[in-house]
């Protein structure tokens, strides 16, 4: 993973994550975003998040699209990224289904 080079990487990019890989807490984490993002802007991450957990459990675009509200351009945006993206979506749900098994 170390190998993997973004197209989008700047200084400023960088530092915009450093700044994130800061925060301490759940807290910290809304105090951030909401500071930096617009509600809309924060509800359409946490969507993607939702519609990337409900793909990877075998769910439905119907139910996904019910559950979560997405419309299936952007169910299908995320399954692409599943399968065929930089793998953030898969490390980021393994490790969160790992900390939840424990």
């Amino acid at each position: 993973m170390s190998n993997y080079e973004s197209k989008l990487k700047s200084p400023e990019i960088d530092y915009f994550f450093e700044a994130i890989l800061k925060l301490k807490n759940i807290d910290e984490c809304y105090r951030f975003f909401e500071d930096v993002a617009t509600i809309n802007e924060i509800k359409a991450l946490v969507q993607r998040l939702q519609v990337a957990k409900m793909l990877k459990e075998r769910k439905t675009y119907t139910d996904i699209a019910l559950t979560t509200g997405a419309s299936t351009a952007t169910i299908s945006r995320v399954n692409r990224c599943l399968n065929y993206g930089s793998d953030g979506y898969n490390i980021v749900l393994e490790r969160l289904k790992q900390s939840n098994d424990k």
